[in-house]
């Protein structure tokens, strides 16, 4: 898998915006990650648009979700 060094600066920089315009996001995912990434756990998300419509889906983890979610997590670590 290639990854190109100026998309990945991108888009560090994008979530370094992103985590200023919602400072609760972040804690929240690393309290996840740390309490509740085990297998069977139900992650839910739901979402309004301006217009007030919803759409909503849930996914049960199971272990290749959580080793996923591990990789994901270090991507950025040396």
């Amino acid at each position: 898998m290639n990854m190109n060094p100026m998309m990945l600066m991108q888009l560090q920089q994008r979530l370094g915006l992103f985590q200023q315009d919602h400072p609760k996001v972040m804690p929240f995912f690393q309290a996840v990650a740390a309490n509740a990434l085990e297998e069977g756990t139900i992650c839910e998300m739901k979402v309004v648009t301006p217009e007030g419509k919803t759409l909503e889906s849930n996914v049960k983890l199971t272990a290749n979700d959580i080793e996923t979610l591990k990789m994901l997590h270090d991507i950025n670590k040396p």
